[in-house]
Parts: structure tokens; C-alpha cells; sequence
């Protein structure tokens, strides 16, 4: 046995005996001759507890060396402590977040959606150059501010009568920037996924209220020198215009929308969605034949415009103008295509069967305008609102086809009847609402009444689409029946 130490075995006695586990170090025993030779030997006392050992190994060191002998450093208490080590732990962070005031985030959402509406508008103003007060950097503002309150559904009255013809594209614009804002609002106060109708009612409300009263402002701005717009009229319609395209916004941002949905029976839900698609396949088309029209007539367009001798800057204005009314070209053409037509003034129209027109604007849009009834290969673009109602009802049951089961067979014709016989009246409806917004007046007298009649583009939308739903569903579970799988 060594003589510091003389409770220790002889190692190599106890390998030369075979006793078992001799020689070997217990586990987890503190190999203090290592420690004795090594350059950091801790200063122990000899009487010390076994307790203030190792209080004393687990003492956090400090750059001047080991805790003093024979005393052991007290474990801290307290917040931001462990109580078992006395070490100092990272402050743990709530993870709530401080959200804007519901005015504050609407005021500030208000403000940059109608700027976002507003600076296209003024610049295409400003490069078309119409009228002579237009020329002025505060005639273009307030000109802007005019064409920009009209794109929102408000009249502005002049001296040869209320022009009311609302140019679609700003109004677009102008929805989708109300739509985000709707979205930014519903984050910015906390409200995002909550699912509360309250809550997207506020944000609605909180947002139509701050663009209610830009838009008074801006019938203001533009009174002394432009149309003598009315600004309660203007707020009104501009707050209602605000609180339903953000409530739009607002609604899929909560998650109401999420939760309302699988509350409505299936039958009804595809039938909404199918009508939908195909007023967005009708107008599609409507934009198609309009374009070509104008394409067909580019010659003309272009000796329309150069007769205006405006320059680069306004050619591009005018346009820019002719872009604005192009979603209007396009319901009255969709309507052309349904049969009913549009009217370009009063006792005028335009339809398949019949054409009387009087003297029109000089706008290169209207140079595509028929002169005559249609006929010969013409007339397979009647059957083209068919087509968009067949290719509704097809993607009606392909989405059933993916989301039922595997097997087409499956399918049942009662559901998928019911929702085409439902997406006719949706899409008549919906049609119906775009024949109104798409039409207007260009001030009193022979100008006085444009666009589609509403009642009778809707009720043809309907029979057409039903038609054409019918039919596309038909054809298609069919053909995946033939097929044998989806």
C-alpha cells in the first residue's frame, strides 16, 4: 500500500490475487491522482464535508481562480437564476407582440391605397394632356383627383350633364389596394386567424371610415376649379366603396371565412364556385373579342390617335385612357356575345342581329365597334358563352373527381346537376351587377345612357350558363366513366 494513502488497496496485489474488478477505477469516482498531478489542483480541506465538495465543484469559477479553501460559494437566488446550479439563465422572452391602434392601422392603410389608385390616374393625365387647364402641375392634380373619384361610382357634374361612366380599372385598382389593406390592418392590430366577425366588422368599418373622409377631402381639393363635386356624397360613396373591399379582405385574413365555408352544404358551395368561374370565363371571352375587334381595326386606331398631335407623351395618355375603360369594352362585348348587346347612346345598339349607332366620341376603344349584323363564320362566337358554361361544369367535376375518391364511378349525378342548375343563376347574378357598374352617361342628351341593359344581360347569362354547365358536366362524367378512373 502507498503510505499517503493508506485505506487504498495495492491495484497490482489485487490483479495478482484475480479478484474481480480490481484494478479498475469505480465509476464516477474522482480520479484525484490525476488531478493532484495536473497544473489545476483545487485546494480542498482536509475535515470538509462531502456536501461542500461538491457545492464547491459546482461553483461557477471566475477569471481569478478557485473558490478559498474550505469554503464553499452560496448557489444565487432569485430571478434569472437556476436553483439547482445558481447559474445565470437567458431571460425567456414572452413572444407577445405590441400591435398598432386600430385607427392608427387603418388611417395608415387608407392613405397608401388611395395613393396607389390615385398616381396612375394623375399620370395618365398629365401625359394625355386633355383639356388646357390639364397642362398645369394643379390642374393635373385636381383633373387626377376628378377622374380618381370617378373610378369610385361618384358622378361628377358639368355643364352638359352628370358624366357617371366609371372606368373599371381604377375601380379595380382601387378595390384590390382596399382589399390588402384590409389584410394589413387585420395583422397589424393582432387579429390575424382569431376568427372573431367583430373584429373583421372594425376593421371593415375603421378602413371605410378613414377613406370616406380622404375622399370628402379630395371633393374638396377638386371644387374650386373642377366639378363641383359634392363631399358628403363623395365620402359616402367612397366609405361604402372602402368598407366592402376590405371587409373582402378582412374576411380570409380572420379566418371567418375558414370557418364559414365547411358550415354551407357541399352542393351549394360548388354550385357558387362553378357560377363564379364561369362569369370569369364569360368576361374572358368578352375581353378576347373586344381585343380582337380593336386588332382588326388597328389602322384606324392609330390614324385616331395621331389626328390628336400630342406627342409620345400624349399618345400615351390617350392610351392609357383607352386601357381604363377596357374592362367596360369587355362586359359590353360579353353581352354582345349573349345576345341582349349595349347601348353607345340614346336610342342606339349594338347586338348581333342589329346594329344603330350615332356619332360617336373619337376614342380609339370604339373603332372595333360592328357595322352590321353578324354572319357567316361570325357567327360561331355566339356559341362561345355556351362553351364558358361547358368548361365551368368540367372543372366541376374534375375538383369533385380529386376530392371525392378515387374511383369516378362513384360520382353521384344528383350533386353535380344540382350545382350546375346552381352556378346558371350565380353567374346570371353576377353578370347582371357588371352590366350596371360597366355603364354610365357622358353628360346629358344623346350620351346619356351606355352599356348593357342589366335585366336582360342577366336573365340570357343564366339560361346560357345553365345550358353550358349542364352540358359540360354531362360530358365529362361521362367520359371518366368511360375511362374507368379519375
Amino acid at each position: 500500500m502507498s503510505p499517503g494513502r493508506p485505506d487504498r488497496p495495492d491495484r497490482a496485489a489485487g490483479r495478482s490475487a484475480g479478484v474481480p474488478g480490481a484494478g479498475r477505477r469505480p465509476t464516477g469516482a474522482p480520479d484525484r491522482e490525476r488531478r493532484a498531478d495536473g497544473p489545476d489542483r483545487e485546494r480542498r480541506t482536509p475535515g470538509g464535508s462531502e456536501r461542500e465538495r461538491r457545492v464547491e465543484d459546482r461553483a461557477p469559477r471566475d477569471g481569478r481562480g478557485s473558490p478559498p479553501a474550505g469554503r464553499s460559494r452560496p448557489a444565487r437566488t432569485g430571478p434569472g437564476t437556476d436553483r439547482g446550479t445558481g447559474r445565470r439563465v437567458p431571460r425567456q422572452r414572452t413572444g407577445q407582440r405590441r400591435h398598432a391602434p386600430l385607427p392608427v392601422a387603418a388611417g395608415v392603410a387608407a392613405i397608401w391605397a388611395a395613393l396607389v389608385s390615385y398616381l396612375p390616374v394623375v399620370a395618365a393625365l398629365a401625359l394625355g394632356r386633355f383639356g388646357g387647364p390639364v397642362t398645369a402641375p394643379g390642374g393635373a392634380l385636381r383633373a387626377g383627383l376628378a377622374a380618381w373619384l370617378l373610378g369610385h361610382g361618384v358622378p361628377l357634374p358639368t355643364s352638359a350633364g352628370p358624366v357617371a361612366l366609371v372606368p373599371l380599372a381604377v375601380a379595380a385598382l382601387a378595390a384590390w389596394r382596399l382589399a390588402r389593406a384590409g389584410v394589413h390592418v387585420t395583422r397589424g392590430i393582432g387579429a390575424r386567424h382569431r376568427g372573431s366577425a367583430w373584429q373583421v366588422a372594425a376593421v371593415a368599418l375603421a378602413v371605410g371610415i378613414g377613406y370616406g373622409i380622404l375622399g370628402a377631402l379630395a371633393a374638396l381639393a377638386v371644387g374650386p376649379a373642377g366639378p363641383d363635386v359634392p363631399p358628403l356624397r363623395a365620402g359616402l360613396t367612397l366609405a361604402a366603396f372602402a368598407t366592402v373591399a376590405a371587409a373582402l379582405g378582412a374576411l380570409p385574413a380572420t379566418g371567418v371565412l375558414a370557418v364559414l365555408l365547411p358550415r354551407v352544404p357541399p352542393v351549394l358551395r360548388d354550385g357558387l364556385r362553378t357560377g363564379m368561374v364561369a362569369t370569369l370565363l364569360l368576361l374572358g371571352a368578352g375581353a378576347g373579342a373586344a381585343g380582337l375587334a380593336v386588332a382588326t381595326g388597328g389602322s384606324a386606331a392609330g390614324d385616331m390617335i395621331g389626328a390628336y398631335h400630342a406627342g409620345v407623351a400624349g399618345q400615351a395618355g390617350i392610351t392609357l385612357l383607352s386601357l381604363a375603360y377596357a374592362p367596360n369594352a369587355s362586359m359590353w362585348a360579353a353581352s354582345y356575345l349573349l345576345g341582349p348587346g349595349f347601348a353607345l347612346g340614346t336610342g342606339t345598339i349594338v347586338r348581333a342581329t342589329e346594329v344603330s349607332l350615332g356619332g360617336l366620341p373619337a376614342v380609339p376603344l370604339l373603332v372595333g365597334l360592328p357595322t352590321g349584323p353578324v354572319g357567316g363564320l361570325g357567327a360561331v362566337l355566339l356559341a362561345v358563352p355556351v362553351l364558358a358554361g361547358a368548361a365551368s361544369g368540367a372543372l366541376l367535376v374534375r375538383r369533385t373527381v380529386r376530392s371525392g375518391g378515387p374511383e369516378a364511378g362513384g360520382l353521384a349525378w344528383r350533386p353535380l346537376l344540382t350545382s350546375a342548375a346552381l352556378a346558371g343563376p350565380v353567374g346570371g347574378v353576377l353578370t347582371g351587377l357588371l352590366a350596371i357598374v360597366s355603364g354610365g352617361s357622358l353628360g346629358g342628351g344623346r350620351l346619356a345612357q351606355i352599356g348593357p341593359d342589366p335585366w336582360q344581360t342577366a336573365v340570357a347569362a343564366t339560361a346560357v350558363l345553365t345550358l353550358g354547365a349542364l352540358l359540360g358536366v354531362v360530358l365529362t362524367r361521362s367520359f371518366f366513366v368511360a375511362r374507368g378512373r379519375p
